[in-house]
């Protein structure tokens, strides 16, 4: 059985669920903590999880990489956001899926009502961030791939295609997958590095599954909210795409990205995010 690897920064109301979740699972468990201030550390503990506190606030990359030099090499690790919740055939669904020749095995997300999330990405490209920006949800409405979300409840449903890349709320990677593609990376704080993490998975030839048999609740917000996030998550966007594209790409690319938070002006997040990215464009 995999090890499930838990990121917590004051996650303290979410754990006990998750954490119960797991040990009727019978799923060892490790947490590590970005220096919470509400007693997360204890509240894992006390659950019977194995703990490391990074003493600092690594981000979501940062701590992923430190969860990765306290299991063995030979362990799945099925990584959880702390506002989830997963059941034991769920978990026996992921690892029946996890194969020979893949990488990562995602499972549906619910939200806490119930409904199927839309968790399924195409690589984040000039058109889809175009289609997006002036469409927002209306671009579910167009064929597939042209927006970054898969939006047909075909893709949900078995038997669908592999996806590009998924919401990094609930992975399972394989041992092989580990090995292979190596460390987050850490320039993405949070934000984004679940993109770059899938698209060294694909570099490798090793498949990502989606599992519909498999569902994790995600109750969404536990990484936290508010402007400054919100900022972060647009200037990742550009920093992701620069990572693998040339300057006049990135330069059309970032021109989307600040349409994208232009036409939302009026919300204080996009207000935020859209000075962000003007300042590192400034910036050089």
């Amino acid at each position: 059985m995999p090890v499930a690897v838990v990121v917590t920064h004051n996650s303290a109301r979410d754990l006990p669920a998750l954490l119960a979740g797991l040990a009727e699972a019978e799923l060892p468990a490790l947490v590590v903590d970005n220096d919470s201030g509400d007693g997360s550390a204890a509240v894992a503990r006390a659950a019977g999880a194995r703990v490391v506190e990074t003493g600092a606030n690594l981000g979501y990359a940062g701590a992923l990489n430190v969860a990765w030099r306290h299991v063995g090499a030979d362990d799945a690790v099925l990584v959880l956001n702390p506002d989830s919740t997963v059941d034991a055939e769920s978990v026996a669904a992921l690892v029946r899926a996890a194969g020979e020749g893949v990488g990562v095995a995602v499972p549906a997300l619910r939200t806490a009502d119930g409904a199927v999330a839309r968790s399924r990405r195409f690589e984040p490209s000039r058109r889809r961030a175009l289609a997006d920006a002036l469409l927002g949800r209306r671009a579910a409405w167009l064929p597939a791939g042209w927006s970054e979300t898969e939006w047909a409840e075909s893709a949900y449903r078995p038997g669908a295609a592999d996806p590009e890349w998924a919401c990094g709320a609930a992975l399972l990677i394989t041992a092989r997958c580990r090995a292979l593609v190596g460390d987050w990376d850490e320039r993405f704080w949070l934000y984004s590095e679940e993109v770059d993490f899938f698209r060294r998975v694909r570099a490798t030839g090793l498949r990502t599954v989606f599992v519909p048999e498999a569902t994790v609740v995600h109750r969404g917000g536990g990484s936290g909210s508010g402007p400054a996030l919100t900022a972060l998550l647009a200037v990742n966007r550009v920093r992701y795409f620069a990572k693998y594209h040339g300057r006049v790409a990135v330069a059309m690319f970032r021109s989307l990205v600040v349409l994208h938070e232009l036409l939302r002006f009026r919300d204080a997040g996009h207000r935020a995010a859209l000075m962000a990215v003007l300042r590192r464009e400034c910036a050089g």
